[in-house]
């Protein structure tokens, strides 16, 4: 049986960054993946949906190009196949660099295959047993198909077959009105889709605050996407060649027809194929993999990295769980998972940054909180830019004087909610921002103006 110091199962965000500083360290690595380096990041998530979006932000602009007073001829067409290839080169680059590093990094054993426990120190991958002292999980999630009516006699896509699709859809339906759903909505819209959201709350994006749940619907509404909130029991049919949701809305049609369905409504880990439970490790309910705050599982001497411990669903929390690890295992740096700020963007145009809590939040908190904002129409910056939907606010503490939380929504927004996340992380009063001089033109600058004007949180 092989042995190695240590086996890390999946090569996403976290696996090679954990896998390159062991060996760095004169520790033997063996890294298994069963189907793709980089893991959703690098091929059904960051990285090719971004580029997507870029494609999309361009068709955009040149639509709005005599705005600006910028002649362009003709309409303004959309090669599908085209947006396509350039994202599925920028895939391939990304995902062949890393291959390329792990494969010739010394001390790295590099083994394809489906990586399965048969014991608390080794694993099963071809037919092959590995053992090591130290077994660290980095398996991901997948997209979550829940049961709703007629789902099983309908075709439908996910965020990772969408990657496949190099066609325009006539009329795109996405079930599920949050972060996947609505990206893709803006996207393919601006591509030249017909789209419909439908979302099953209330409002979109829930997790959020009110005010920016109805600031993101007037944007994507503005440029012609379809939403249908509160559709409580969605069911799925197929009708010869279209795609029909029965969707149960308080106003509007019974019925949404469409040509192709996306689905967008949350993602499981992948932990259900590991036989985790002959090593003694323990899952929740939803199957994430029960973790300490230093991302030790139950089993002494395995750890759970990115998606699969339900810490973080976000490419920047599975980098993080692997500095963690790093830090307590080889650097005597006691790191913890509670010890981090809740960050995340939300990458419509224009995007939203947040930090912290929300509105409702610090409401909920007990504290005397102040608020500050500003709308975008208020921002030089996004005025000569021709942006200016969305509005700014930061939240503070009004006896520690320390910022609680940021809901930025607008142009440079997840650049700008940076500059409030590392003040939070330094523990700093407001103050500081508020006396600080930021560059003009510049979207941060209005930073300061905004804590120089704090109110009573309503």
């Amino acid at each position: 049986m092989p042995e190695f110091d240590a086996i890390i199962i999946g090569a996403g965000q976290a696996g090679p960054a954990l896998a390159f500083h062991l060996a760095g360290a004169g520790m033997k690595v063996a890294l298994i993946e069963r189907r793709l380096v980089g893991g959703t990041c690098v091929n059904t998530g960051c990285t090719p949906t971004k580029a997507l979006v870029a494609s999309a932000y361009a068709a955009r602009i040149a639509r709005r190009a005599d705005e600006h007073g910028v002649q362009v001829g003709g309409d303004i067409g959309v090669d599908m196949r085209r947006v396509k290839a350039r994202m599925d080169a920028i895939v391939a680059a990304a995902r062949s660099g890393l291959t390329s590093a792990l494969e010739n990094t010394h001390k790295v054993s590099f083994h394809r295959g489906h990586a399965r426990f048969v014991s608390p120190q080794a694993v099963e991958v071809g037919g092959e047993r590995l053992q090591a002292s130290r077994i660290f999980i980095n398996v991901g999630g997948r997209a979550l198909a829940p049961p709703m009516p007629g789902i099983n006699e309908t075709p439908y896509l996910t965020n990772s077959s969408m990657m496949c699709v190099d066609f325009l859809p006539r009329h795109l339906i996405i079930v599920g009105g949050s972060y996947i759903g609505l990206e893709f909505g803006q996207m393919y819209r601006r591509f030249g889709s017909e789209v419909t959201i439908i979302e099953m709350g209330p409002r979109l994006v829930g997790r959020e605050d009110e005010d920016v749940s109805a600031a993101i619907k007037d944007i994507i509404e503005r440029e012609g996407v379809s939403v249908r909130l509160n559709a409580k029991c969605v069911g799925l049919a197929k009708r010869g060649d279209e795609i029909v949701a029965n969707v149960d809305c308080a106003a509007g049609a019974p019925e949404v027809s469409g040509s192709h369905l996306l689905l967008a409504v949350g993602r499981r880990p992948n932990t259900d194929d590991l036989h985790l439970d002959k090593a003694g490790g323990r899952c929740d309910s939803h199957g994430y993999i029960i973790v300490d705050d230093r991302l030790q599982t139950t089993t002494p001497g395995i750890w759970a990295l990115g998606d699969c411990n339900g810490k973080g669903a976000f490419t920047h929390t599975a980098y993080n769980d692997f500095e963690i690890v790093a830090a307590n295992l080889l650097d005597h740096d006691a790191r913890k998972v509670s010890d981090r700020l809740p960050a995340y963007a939300l990458y419509i145009d224009p995007p939203l940054g947040r930090v912290g809590m929300s509105s409702a939040q610090a409401r909920a908190s007990g504290r005397r909180v102040l608020v500050g904002e500003r709308p975008m129409t208020r921002v030089a910056r996004a005025i000569e830019k021709g942006e200016t939907q969305g509005f700014m606010r930061i939240l503070v503490d009004g006896d520690s004087q320390e910022i609680l939380g940021a809901s930025l929504l607008g142009v440079g927004c997840d650049e700008a909610v940076h500059a409030i996340l590392d003040l939070m992380y330094a523990k700093a009063p407001y103050s500081v921002m508020r006396r600080a001089m930021h560059i003009h033109p510049t979207i941060s600058e209005l930073l300061p103006t905004i804590l120089g004007n704090l109110e009573p949180l309503g």
